[in-house]
């Protein structure tokens, strides 16, 4: 029942955002995870695509794992870069490796399968400082076990999976109690001394400084990770013309082009896109652009749009929804703490927990919970300046109007909420300023907004690519803000006349 109402919710929601929404031709739509190397071959899957003939499009930076199969299975998403280990331990939930027809056969129930080995290997390992490394006499991922007081930060995904952090934990017997660490900031965090051991890609673009030791596997406890793509069991049906050349892609990148493919994205600073055009085309790819032409690239229009509709389409839903709640609340007061409380609560939960939550109840990523949970957090404002305003009101007001024959219906329309106008449009003001900044979250469930910017900022530690998001969404907040204050400056002026 609760799921039927989501669901009910989710499709009006989603009419709401048709303005944010891009037009849907029945592209192979790609999804990549949260990491450098994810973005890049999702963007080498998107470009061969269409070099092939075929309308692609790509939802970057989707989250880890979980969320990428649940898309899978969704349908949101046709296929996604994964690895084999991961597919294995992470998906399958088997004891030991399994080659591509094994896993084939076990994937097929679930209505996936993987195809195109494109030629590498990426596979987890534990690397050091190389000072602290020889200071402290390790080369081996064994060697931990002698030193519990040294601090590892480790990405939050390894620490969750199977193959990560647990069951390495238990194969070597390690002592340490880790920090969760975004993958993206784990490098910084390692040169500035803030942890002293991280978990790592062995194609990942800095390990090539000699900076970072790469501690030996002795147990030979990480799988091979060979990369391919995972996708939809009938995508190759619906995109044939796609697949024909994406299977053009097997074997072709080996670890150390994977390995420059990074560095072209975290040490050059070449967006993610290009790089991919740069190794398909064998042309290097313009120098960096300027934080300017950062923030007006060519998705601006698409990014604005997208954004402009998840906070609109949340925004008048929310609007909708809470001021009937709020005058529930101010008219009947044995309720007005549980609405209040329950809308309270509501704005506390975590978005990234929130979003998580939302993507199996409602069974797609994209739009649809991105605006849901946009339209949660907008809530309490506008419940709460509707109550406050209309508890402003005084006695005497409605008892004028009850003096004149006026219905209760009758004064609420007429007297009171005009009266509380101006302390629900502020509600309203506070909810859409807010929802601008938060509405950056909907990148995180492939939604789009200034948030793609930022997300794949984080990945790349790219201050430029961080603030090309965060200036539009910090601008368009400002004009809300001045668009909400002129309404009102109106509203009051003619009160006034």
């Amino acid at each position: 029942m609760i799921r039927g109402a989501s669901r009910r919710l989710a499709a009006g929601l989603a009419l709401l955002a048709a303005l944010g929404a891009p037009a849907a031709q029945e592209p192979l739509r790609v999804g990549s995870k949260r990491f450098t190397e994810s973005f890049i071959l999702g963007e080498v899957l998107v470009e061969t695509a269409r070099r092939g003939g075929a309308a692609a499009e790509h939802r970057p930076g989707l989250g880890n794992t979980a969320i990428l199969v649940e898309a899978l299975k969704g349908g949101a998403i046709d296929a996604y870069p994964e690895y084999t280990g991961t597919i294995a331990a992470e998906i399958l939930k088997a004891e030991g490796p399994l080659d591509l027809a094994a896993l084939n056969a076990r994937l097929s129930p679930l209505g996936l399968a993987a195809r195109v080995p494109l030629g590498f290997s990426n596979s987890y390992a534990i690397g050091l400082r190389e000072e602290d490394a020889a200071r402290l006499g390790i080369a081996r991922v064994s060697d931990l076990a002698r030193t519990p007081e040294l601090k590892l930060g480790l990405s939050h995904e390894f620490l969750g999976r199977r193959d990560g952090w647990p069951g390495l934990k238990a194969a070597y017997g390690l002592p340490q109690a880790p920090i969760g660490l975004d993958h993206g900031l784990a490098y910084e965090a390692l040169a500035a001394g803030q942890v002293q051991a991280i978990d790592l890609y062995t194609t990942d673009a800095k390990l090539a400084g000699g900076k970072v030791r790469v501690l030996d596997d002795d147990r030979r406890y990480f799988p091979r990770y060979d990369a391919v793509i995972l996708h939809r069991l009938d995508a190759p049906v619906k995109h044939p013309a796609a697949f024909a050349a994406l299977a053009k892609l097997e074997g072709r990148i080996d670890e150390r082009t994977m390995q420059r493919l990074n560095a072209r994205a975290e040490i050059d600073r070449v967006p993610f896109a290009e790089v991919a055009r740069e190794y398909l085309s064998s042309k290097k790819a313009a120098d960096p652009v300027s934080l300017w032409g950062a923030i007006f690239a060519e998705d601006f229009a698409r990014l604005t749009l997208q954004h402009l509709g998840l906070v609109l389409g949340s925004l008048l839903a929310a609007t909708l929804v809470g001021i009937p709640l709020g005058i529930l609340a101010a008219k009947v007061p044995a309720v007005a703490q549980a609405v209040l409380a329950i809308t309270g609560v509501a704005q506390t939960i975590p978005s990234l927990a929130l979003l998580a939550i939302l993507i199996p109840l409602t069974g797609m990523i994209g739009t649809v919970p991105a605006l849901i949970a946009l339209f949660v957090y907008a809530l309490l404002p506008i419940v709460r300046n509707t109550h406050a305003g209309l508890l402003g009101i005084s006695r005497g007001q409605r008892d004028a109007a009850r003096a004149l024959g006026l219905r209760e219906a009758t004064i609420l329309a007429k007297v009171e909420l005009p009266l509380a106008a101006p302390t629900i449009l502020a509600g309203v003001k506070t909810a859409a300023v807010i929802g601008v900044g938060t509405a950056t979250i909907a990148a995180f469930v492939g939604a789009g907004g200034y948030g793609e910017r930022i997300v794949q900022g984080l990945a790349l530690s790219d201050n430029r690519a961080l603030l090309a998001g965060a200036i539009p969404a910090a601008a368009l907040a400002l004009v809300v803000h001045g668009l909400f204050e002129f309404i009102e400056h109106r509203m009051g002026h003619r009160s006034w006349n």
